[in-house]
């Protein structure tokens, strides 16, 4: 008979640790791919962007009859933004942010790059990095036309 460590609470029939909840998890939209390829990139940088004080966001609709599905993102930093350490933290920042936001706000079918700032992406506040990303993806999707006068 094993015994049950110390560190872990007992049951009150016998040495069982206690029953994991039932309930589900709350479903959370999938994360998006990464883009890997150089042509989707190129692609990409084609297309609109919206550059903000931190970051600058390239948004590209792929067209109909595209194999991949859902939101696919990519990061890069030239080595403006600083020698290797700066440029891997700088790619792990925007990482993080498009965890947080693109599974809300990004469109299915479409195409994203991140690109890191000189100096401010790594410097900036989490909390502005994820505003600011909202913020060019809102002036990205929003409708271009506007009426004339």
């Amino acid at each position: 008979m094993t015994s049950t460590p110390p560190e872990a609470p007992e049951s009150k029939t016998g040495n069982t640790p206690p029953a994991v909840s039932s309930c589900p998890a709350p479903a959370r939209p999938h994360p998006p791919q990464t883009l890997r390829k150089r042509a989707e990139f190129l692609a990409t940088s084609r297309a609109r962007r919206q550059a903000t004080a931190t970051m600058v966001v390239q948004a590209r609709r792929r067209p109909e009859g595209h194999p991949a599905t859902g939101t696919r993102v990519g990061f890069t930093c030239s080595k403006k933004v600083g020698n290797a350490v700066a440029r891997n933290r700088a790619r792990r920042r925007l990482r993080a942010v498009a965890r947080a936001v693109l599974p809300d706000l990004g469109h299915d079918g479409w195409d994203y790059v991140l690109i890191g700032r000189h100096g401010t992406t790594v410097a900036a506040p989490y909390e502005t990095l994820l505003g600011d990303l909202r913020y060019a993806l809102s002036k990205l999707h929003a409708d271009r036309k506007k009426p004339r006068p």
